[in-house]
């Protein structure tokens, strides 16, 4: 796909979706220079809260796939966070627009932690406004890809209200969320992380060249997608789970539900969802660099290899001393140090580009995949209802 002409991708419906894909390497570097810029101005907002407040609730927020930017990375924080200080939650706008006594306390300190692409999605601003009207001390984060977007408009000149803006470039024209997730979740992890400057550059330096080998190596994935198959199984732990979750959505959306796709954590599969593989389904499993979370998930793919009623299982790992003898797709071991949070984004391309190849295959457009319309790129036909 990588190597495909600007104008054979656009017969394929298929130029904006693989150029967004190709260009993330080059938008991790931007978001890492702008969180480098804007460092002092995060730790100045973060530090204000922490004096006056002893204990204050961050809860990341977003819809779809901005949902899932909470869910990877919030096992990460929960573990190298500031956790005596904020207190750390996923929770999506949709759940909170439907039910914000829920998550909103009056007399508890809370930061609403928005991702957004468009800004403009009826369950984020509405998500906002129940906070402000519930909450006493209600502070905001708001990551957004769009700066004309309304979550962007209302940050402005509103000094409880810290506006992080990403690169440009991550704003995804096309229909799948790409880029803006990544860029998303990437500047989560750096705002909350209190690892050194330094130390986050090489993080982002490693992902890049991960992502790099990832682009050049497309034919294994091809292969891949060359088998005959019609369901896909994405499994992962800690960080890797909330990925799993993402990138079977992007083979959903971009196959128009051609090809069905499920996702769990690698110890929560065995608990009835395996009951899902038959002999045309491909199990791919995200193995950990933690050594100890990496015996659950080579488990697990000993386990769906043993079976031999998945078509294909896979793992995508680096190489440590503990690996699946399976089939694989393998990094480096000089990457086996990366915290899982960083080594998710990768990963998270490696989900992409098998459903952009996936999309192709079945003969959907992945530029545009929702024939009815019925899907649309910032969701429409959501009515707030206002007596709370």
């Amino acid at each position: 796909m990588f190597e495909l002409s600007s104008e054979k991708l656009t017969d394929l419906g298929a130029e904006i979706t693989t150029r967004e894909i190709k260009q993330q390497p080059e938008l991790w570097q931007e978001a890492f220079e702008y969180y480098k810029e804007e460092e002092n101005r995060i730790k100045d907002f973060l530090d204000q809260i922490k004096a006056k407040h002893p204990h204050t609730r961050v809860i990341f927020t977003g819809a779809g796939s901005s949902a899932y930017v909470g869910d990877t990375v919030v096992p990460y924080l929960k573990e190298v966070g500031d956790e005596k200080s904020f207190e750390f939650q996923a929770v999506p706008t949709t759940s909170i627009v439907s039910n914000p006594k829920s998550y909103f306390k009056k007399d508890f300190p809370t930061i609403l932690v928005s991702f957004a692409r468009s800004g403009n999605s009826p369950e984020s601003v509405a998500s906002v406004q129940h906070g402000q009207n519930l909450v006493d001390d209600f502070y905001q984060i708001t990551i957004t890809c769009a700066p004309e977007g309304k979550l962007a408009e209302k940050a402005q000149g509103d000094e409880k209200n810290l506006l992080l803006l990403m690169p440009a470039r991550s704003n995804d024209q096309g229909f799948a969320m790409t880029g803006s997730f990544t860029c998303m979740t990437l500047s989560a992890i750096l705002v909350f992380d209190p690892k050194t400057v330094d130390e986050k550059a090489g993080y982002v330096s490693q992902m890049r060249a991960m992502a790099e080998d990832l682009m050049k190596r497309e034919q294994e994935l091809q292969d891949l997608i060359d088998q005959d198959f019609n369901r896909v199984i994405y499994l992962g732990s800690g960080p890797q789970a909330g990925i799993s979750r993402e990138v079977q959505l992007k083979i959903l959306e971009l196959t128009a539900g051609k090809v069905a796709t499920a996702f769990d954590s690698s110890l929560g599969f065995r608990h009835g969802p395996k009951s899902f593989i038959d002999d045309k389904s491909i199990a791919f499993l995200y193995v950990s660099n933690d050594p100890y979370t990496r015996q659950y998930d080579v488990d697990m793919l000993k386990e769906l290899n043993a079976d031999k009623i998945a078509k294909i299982v896979y793992g995508i790992s680096v190489e440590q001393d503990n690996n699946f003898d399976g089939s694989n797709f393998t990094f480096d071991k000089s990457y086996a140090d990366l915290p899982d949070a960083y080594l998710a984004l990768p990963y998270t391309m490696f989900g992409q580009i098998i459903s952009l190849m996936t999309a192709i295959k079945v003969g959907n457009k992945p530029d545009t995949p929702s024939p009815t319309g019925t899907v649309n790129r910032v969701v429409k036909g959501v009515t707030i209802h206002e007596n709370l």
